[in-house]
């Protein structure tokens, strides 16, 4: 997942009333969640603070700037025991989710994810309160018994959201759903890209411009080839736009730039990525025909096509069998055949991406 650039701070529940179990396996749930991202300066910035007696950053934003490095970072991380002051490590955060010296950046979207057992031994209804006033999204995943309004007036709104009750072994059940969440608050206020394809892309970006006259300038062009830019213009009223006609597992740079002639808006830019090219085979061949056997090539071949599959079966009739062919190969040869006998082939392309495209040819058995 690229494009999507934000602040995600952990709130870790680090405390003596969390087994070492239960530790590891929060911190692989953490792991999990992030595995997706793609990291760094323009890109998701990750930190873990310590819920314990005193709070403590285990390290900052700005540390580790790939997936490698961050996940090795949160399997070193160790349990501090102590007490729940829950409400301590919230006021700690404030400071540390605007700070420079912690790697925070301004005008980045603020996600705190705290998962908890449950229990506090100090207030955090104000501090929490103060960094939802602040801008923050709080997601909060609670693997104990802790109370449900207490939690639910704790996160953000709303709270079927935003607050997720599971027991720790269940905790893979809801990272899909909240990495979604957090994507969502992530790229709610940036130029982000949906439906992507091998040859097309639509662009999705915050309402930005109000006055009839505001429009949006489009660019985009191959990334090593910026000579080859594009522009396109749509009005202001437009939140989304989709690019056609695109060459397939080409990463394009995109700048959108928002032209008004009252507020100065800074373009916004993403790097999309169009999807490797998934075509059926064009041409199904069938060559050295004899009683028994003949021969079927087809073409074109592909590097995103990770085998084949020729199904062959006997006109007219309803039996058929199937040979599969390796994606490096284009051709085989159907034996064990009836004589003077006219059989169908189908020769379907399977896709890395899970999806199948089929072509079909008669062929004849000698006499």
């Amino acid at each position: 997942i690229s494009n999507s650039e934000g602040d995600l701070l952990f709130l870790l529940d680090s405390s003596g009333s969390v087994s070492y179990y239960e530790f590891s396996r929060v911190k692989e749930f953490m792991w999990d969640l992030l595995q997706p991202f793609t990291f760094g300066p323009k890109d998701v910035q990750a930190s873990i603070i310590h819920i314990s007696t005193m709070p403590t950053m285990e390290f900052p934003f700005d540390r580790y700037l790939s997936s490698g490095t961050l996940q090795q970072a949160i399997r070193d991380t160790q349990q501090l025991m102590g007490d729940t002051n829950t409400g301590k490590a919230l006021s700690y955060a404030k400071e540390k989710f605007f700070s420079d010296e912690a790697g925070a950046r301004p005008d980045v979207p603020k996600v705190l994810v705290w998962v908890t057992d449950g229990f506090s031994t100090d207030d955090i209804s104000e501090p929490m309160q103060v960094l939802k006033d602040m801008g923050v999204t709080v997601f909060i995943v609670s693997t104990g018994r802790g109370n449900y309004l207490e939690l639910s007036a704790a996160a953000s709104q709303p709270p079927e959201k935003h607050l997720h009750f599971v027991d720790v072994d269940d905790l893979p059940i809801i990272t899909k759903e909240l990495r979604d969440a957090i994507l969502d608050v992530i790229q709610a206020n940036r130029l982000h890209a949906v439906d992507i394809t091998s040859s097309s892309f639509r662009l999705i970006w915050p309402e930005l411009l109000s006055q009839e006259t505001d429009y949006y300038t489009l660019e985009y062009a191959p990334g090593g080839d910026l000579a080859r830019k594009r522009t396109t213009q749509v009005s202001g009223a437009h939140t989304s736009l989709t690019l056609s006609n695109l060459a397939p597992e080409t990463t394009y740079e995109v700048a959108l730039i928002p032209e008004s002639n009252i507020h100065y808006f800074p373009p916004q830019t993403t790097r999309v990525t169009t999807l490797a090219e998934e075509i059926s085979p064009t041409q199904v061949l069938i060559s050295e025909s004899g009683p028994h056997s003949f021969h079927v090539s087809w073409a074109p071949m592909l590097d995103s096509v990770i085998g084949y599959q020729v199904l062959y079966g006997p006109l007219p009739g309803n039996s058929a069998k199937l040979l599969e062919v390796d994606g490096k190969h284009n051709s085989t040869v159907v034996e064990n055949l009836a004589p003077n006998t006219t059989y169908l082939v189908t020769v379907t392309a399977v896709y890395k991406s899970g999806k199948e495209k089929s072509l079909s040819a008669k062929a004849c058995t000698q006499e």
